[in-house]
């Protein structure tokens, strides 16, 4: 271990032990010039010579001895200059990049890349802290091409006061480039604007009344507060039904921590419920002389880097984002909440592939904070913690101001009647009615439907040829307001067809239905109905979210439909009304989380509804109704489908009860990927009774081709994560992969797709 030391006082040479930002793993020595001693700390972002040029670089460590003591002190090189002021990162940082690096197989700089925001690694903060801002020469403009277009449409939604370049959707340098050819033809002016926090905005603003706790949510809160005295406390697992007050619960806690002078970390699963949040804490916290900041990936980099200075200088007490926000550099911190732990979006699918719970848990630790896991459909891993002694748990089983859950009733499609010739029921007869009688009364509904597009794909009725993706091995699916077939994995689109490519026929039907066909026939069935959609087609604009779910709020909207976007923690007094059109659909899966995640997905779907004055009712529409997944969640009973599935994992040995880690090669040579793992399962199999790892065959990923790839796969599981890896690193050590394929492993995969 390098000793953290910034001087001896003696004269000492120093060197810094450096993570140099290459696309490897290149841990280097460098002698701190004596004009930077006493600057140069462990968390610096520094750059130094690598070759023939220069290279950035965070420092781990400073010591008067360099780590090699193979390599002449004489050699080793003077780092060149410090990139900025102070540290991005801090020791606990560190420390915590070095377990994600060794825990998910990860390059240790590709971890610390995610930890510092793109401007400060580049050297461009001057740069970040200013932003291009449009605003028209005169309204009526009318764009030349589809950017052009995009970027009238955004500032005639934006008004008189224009937009940043960065509030564009798409490419920026590709906005900002049409841009300048619309400012060249005088259409409209751009000037350079400072860079403001866009959650700075919330200080000063008045404060919002706090409701009294009930019962349950007292005994929560002191739960909570007896783990901010102890020294090293476990994880505390927060099981609150739907409407319950578990945000309440976590506000009076990061209360507590800021009124003792130390800072608080939330994380939310989706970046659509970070505004939501983050004015429900700016009413409570900022009016006092709190600083709330939010991290996300949809701001612009100026944006990201005029947050993350407000979180590093201490200005900014409370910090909001999705997964990535695990990594703020959050000062003195002293509680992490992860809102809807069980939620699969805060598992990252590209390295590094960490879980944002997990890593949770792990800085809380390394901190020695609390860390509060909330949901009201816990994951399996953190109900088998609270059976192992691992996490407490505290319930809140009844919703605030004892407001009842929605009545949910299952409607079974295969007995709902079909007219000769015309399409799959969308909506069932007693679905349809019940949202007329909302429309009557003036009350919302929400459909949720977990696939977007018109159509799921086009089909030849003559010799059943469906329109597949030439680099997956997926139909294309219709989108008729584009009038495009697009594939939902690559991006691929074409033209729809009119004649079967096999066999010239022109009987063409366009197959199964998705959000934007529900919207269609909502708007034709529903003429007075105010309808709106949500999904990624329809809010590509920033902004365009939140500017939906305002006008749901406010009552603008009568019936929202929507993916998965809508699903979980938004809360809407008004809806009366859920209904969820193909509740079946995740189960056709094959994973073996298929049945919780769709179990969690209906009860987080369902308790949308109810949560004012008004009683609730969700109908759920399903071709196998008789589905345990579907059946516990018709009866919002988590104990009894928690109970059920731990016994089918147990009996499989499935996580909880045990580690998984994913192999996957991939090759644009449907040979290649696959003998890959076919030498490698050799070596694994033979030592895999020493490890004590079961595993798997090499088999055919159930998504076989993707992006123009063959994907093979095969399934290590183990009680230690510590002796996969081994296991894993053994064999790979042993089989060369051939240059044409690619293999790469996830721990504790969310997705066996």
């Amino acid at each position: 271990m390098i000793e953290d030391r910034v001087g001896s006082g003696n004269g000492a040479a120093l060197f810094a032990h450096v993570a140099i930002d290459t696309g490897g793993e290149l841990l280097l020595d460098y002698r701190v010039p004596a004009q930077l001693i006493g600057q140069v700390v462990p968390g610096s972002l520094v750059n130094v010579p690598l070759g023939r040029r220069p290279a950035k670089g965070i420092v781990l460590a400073v010591s008067e001895q360099p780590s090699s003591r193979d390599f002449p002190v004489e050699r080793i090189k003077p780092l060149y200059s410090l990139l900025h002021e102070r540290a991005v990162v801090d020791a606990k940082l560190i420390e915590l990049a070095d377990w994600v690096a060794n825990y998910y197989g990860s390059p240790l700089q590709n971890v610390l890349r995610s930890f510092v925001p793109g401007p400060v690694w580049k050297g461009g903060i001057r740069t970040a802290m200013m932003e291009p801002w449009l605003t028209f020469t005169e309204p009526g403009q009318v764009g030349r091409g589809p950017l052009q277009k995009a970027i009238v449409e955004a500032l005639e939604g934006a008004g008189i006061e224009g937009l940043p370049v960065g509030a564009l959707a798409g490419d920026r340098s590709k906005n900002l480039a049409a841009a300048r050819r619309m400012e060249k033809a005088g259409m409209l002016v751009i000037e350079e604007r400072p860079v403001v926090a866009p959650s700075a905005s919330g200080v000063g603003m008045a404060e919002v009344h706090a409701p009294t706790p009930n019962a349950e949510q007292v005994v929560a809160i002191n739960r909570i507060e007896e783990l901010l005295e102890e020294e090293q406390p476990l994880p505390l697992l927060l099981l609150g039904v739907t409407g319950s007050g578990k945000t309440e619960v976590y506000i009076r806690a990061i209360e507590r921590v800021v009124q003792a002078g130390q800072s608080a970390l939330l994380l939310v699963p989706e970046i659509a419920l970070t505004p939501q949040t983050m004015e429900r804490l700016s009413g409570r916290f900022a009016s006092r002389g709190f600083g709330v900041a939010m991290l996300h990936s949809n701001l612009s980099e100026g944006e990201r880097y005029a947050e993350w200075c407000r979180i590093v200088s201490g200005d900014a007490q409370i910090v909001i984002g999705p997964r990535s926000a695990v990594f703020a550099p959050v000062v003195n911190l002293g509680l992490i909440v992860v809102d809807e732990e069980h939620e699969p979006s805060y598992k990252q699918d590209k390295s590094p592939r960490y879980h944002g719970r997990d890593v949770s848990v792990v800085r809380a630790k390394l901190t020695g904070c609390p860390v509060v896991l909330g949901s009201a459909t816990p994951s399996l891993e953190s109900i088998h913690n609270v059976n192992q002694g691992k996490y407490h748990m505290v319930r809140l089983d009844n919703r605030v101001d004892d407001c009842d859950l929605p009545l949910v009733r299952v409607v079974d499609l295969r007995r709902e009647k079909r007219k000769e010739g015309s399409a799959p029921t969308i909506f069932s007869e007693e679905l349809a009615a019940q949202m007329r009688l909302r429309l009557d009364r003036g009350e919302q509904t929400i459909l949720f439907l977990n696939r977007r597009g018109f159509a799921r794909s086009q089909q030849c009725l003559s010799c059943g040829h469906s329109i597949g993706c030439p680099d997956c091995s997926v139909t294309l699916t219709l989108h008729r307001g584009k009038e495009m077939l697009l594939c939902h994995i690559c991006g691929y689109q074409k033209r729809p067809v009119r004649t079967c490519p096999e066999c010239g026929d022109r009987s063409i039907l366009n197959s199964g239905y998705g959000t934007e066909r529900v919207e269609d026939v909502l708007h034709k069935e529903f003429r007075n109905a105010r309808v709106a959609r949500i999904d990624s087609d329809t809010v590509s604009r920033k902004g365009r979210l939140q500017e939906l779910l305002d006008e749901f709020k406010t009552g603008k909207i009568d019936i929202l439909i929507g993916t998965q976007m809508i699903a979980k923690g938004l809360h809407f007094p008004n809806v009366t009304l859920v209904g969820v059109l193909q509740a079946d659909l995740g189960l056709q899966t094959p994973d073996f989380r298929a049945a919780e995640r769709v179990f969690q997905l209906l009860t987080q779907v369902a308790g949308r509804a109810g949560r004012g004055d008004l009683k609730g009712e969700v109908i759920v529409q399903a071709f196998s109704p008789e589905s345990p997944a579907i059946q516990f969640a018709r009866h919002q009973d988590f104990d009894g489908f928690a109970k059920q599935e731990l016994e089918f994992r147990s009996a499989f040995g499935f996580p909880p009860f045990s580690h998984a880690t994913l192999i996957l090669a991939r090759s644009e040579d449907p040979d290649s990927g696959h003998r890959s793992l076919l030498q490698l399962i050799a070596p694994l199999k033979a030592r895999s009774e020493v490890y004590g790892v079961i595993v798997g065959d090499a088999v055919p990923a159930p998504l076989e081709k993707s992006h123009g790839q063959f994907r093979f796969q095969i399934l290590l599981r183990g009680k230690s994560p510590a002796r996969i890896r081994a296991l894993l690193n053994e064999a790979l050590t042993a089989v060369p992969v051939p240059d044409e394929a690619f293999v790469t492993w996830d721990m504790d995969p969310y997705s066996l797709m």
